[in-house]
């Protein structure tokens, strides 16, 4: 299968899409940006190509009974090889950490530590991947710091290797294995997948999935044409030729999944845009803040640290709320004490948090303004499209200003970049390819 991806190196996240010859995405996946673009690049452009293979899988499983329940096992059976072999990892760094004369004082004890640690990660990890398992994020630092810090506080000594020094020694490992190649694919984590999944199968149950993933893992996929966009761009070891800005790869996406779109706004990780497209998707004008990340998906990030909630845990919190506390700033420098300070005055968190979610559309409101307004219908795409508080704020002002409106929200809102990119692959490609066999 011949294929064109797309790849959105963002500030807070990296996605990827893969597009077959007729342009039908056939793969998606995303990481968690990291302090090493291009390695974030690497595995957002893995999670897609596996997520393609599962694509052949579920194909291959086409009209047999029980064909999803199967697929859903082995995915979720894959998913933690790959957490497992993210896990070795870490624990090998956190180790060598540990060894370190920074810890000197503590190091038989800290060892001895860690490996309960482990242990017991290792013993919790498959529940995190059961079926209706709820987790925090699907990212492995979220996934494994969260696990880490609850059996860090378990084991802990006070007099010695304590919960801060163990705590210390994870985050200096995490960025190591961030930075780090780790064996993620298909081929790689399918056989030990397969046999947790078909151990004690029924023999339909079974040979069904023996046959369909053997097929998924002989499928070749040739790679024609990757295009690159996102904040981080100019990192992609990609040719110039072969960069796009996010204005357009969004304006295109949104335009792929809603034909009717007249305008787009993303709220990004970094910055927000307003973007006004064409009826073939071409961009005609746009508005972006030029300032700082304020109101953006760091913002919100930040708040749900200093919360100590996940940050799919503010939209519907927000929701809860029946008086929206008013927001002065929404600059994430200031978010720590301007949060601390409604609490001490006694304002209800889901209040405070229905006036932060209100105050950050209000920001994208005035670049929609600016850009050329809302017509009879618009999409709202990235990270932040999929916090239902923001929606909902969203909404309710575009209503306001500008009446009844269409407005249109992909459950995969957050590929919409990385979907334009790799639509302009596949433009591309069928532009040269006629050159190509000419010459």
């Amino acid at each position: 299968m011949k294929c064109f991806v797309g790849i959105d190196l963002g500030s807070t996240t990296s996605k990827a899409v893969v597009l077959d010859e007729k342009g039908d995405v056939v793969g998606r996946g995303i990481t968690n940006s990291r302090s090493n673009y291009e390695m974030a690049s690497s595995v957002a452009r893995t999670e897609a190509f596996v997520d393609a293979k599962f694509t052949l899988f579920r194909r291959a499983l086409a009209g047999r009974d029980g064909a999803t329940d199967l697929a859903q096992d082995l995915e979720r059976s894959f998913r933690l090889e790959q957490y497992f072999a993210q896990l070795r990892l870490l624990e090998r760094f956190a180790v060598e950490e540990a060894a370190g004369p920074r810890y000197a004082a503590a190091q038989a004890g800290a060892r001895g530590r860690l490996a309960d640690v482990f242990a017991r990660m290792r013993d919790e990890a498959p529940s995190l991947f059961r079926a209706g398992a709820r987790r925090r994020s699907d990212f492995f630092r979220d996934i494994a710091g969260a696990s880490f810090q609850q059996h860090a506080e378990a084991v802990a000594d006070p007099r010695g290797a304590n919960f801060s020094l163990l705590v210390s020694v994870y985050d200096k490992s995490i960025l190591r294995v961030e930075g780090e190649p780790v064996e993620l694919g298909f081929d790689a984590n399918i056989g030990p997948a397969l046999e947790r999944v078909v151990a004690g199968a029924p023999p339909a149950r079974r040979d069904a999935c023996l046959v369909a993933a053997k097929e998924a893992t002989a499928s070749t996929i040739e790679e024609v044409r990757t295009v690159g966009t996102g904040y981080g761009r100019a990192r992609l070891p990609f040719p110039k030729d072969r960069i796009r800005s996010e204005i357009l790869c969004h304006g295109l996406g949104a335009h792929a999944m809603f034909p009717k779109t007249a305008a787009v706004l993303d709220i990004g990780g970094q910055d927000t845009k307003a973007i006004q497209v064409d009826a073939e998707g071409i961009v005609t004008s746009f508005q972006m803040n030029d300032r700082c990340a304020a109101g953006c998906g760091r913002y919100l990030g930040y708040i749900a640290d200093e919360m100590n909630l996940g940050l799919h845990e503010l939209g519907p919190l927000a929701q809860q709320s029946r008086r929206s506390v008013r927001i002065s700033s929404t600059c994430t420098v200031f978010a720590g004490a301007e949060l601390r300070e409604r609490l001490t005055l006694g304002e209800k968190r889901e209040d405070i948090l229905a006036g932060l979610h209100r105050a950050i559309i209000l920001r994208a409101m005035s670049l929609l303004a600016r850009s050329g307004g809302v017509a009879d219908e618009f999409t709202f795409t990235g990270g932040v499209a999929n916090n239902a508080a923001a929606v909902d704020a969203l909404r309710g002002l575009v209503q306001e200003n500008y009446g009844a409106r269409t407005l249109n929200i992909s459950p995969g809102s957050i590929y919409t970049g990385a979907l334009g990119a790799a639509l302009f692959a596949h433009r591309d490609a069928s532009v040269a390819e006629p050159a190509e066999c000419a010459a």
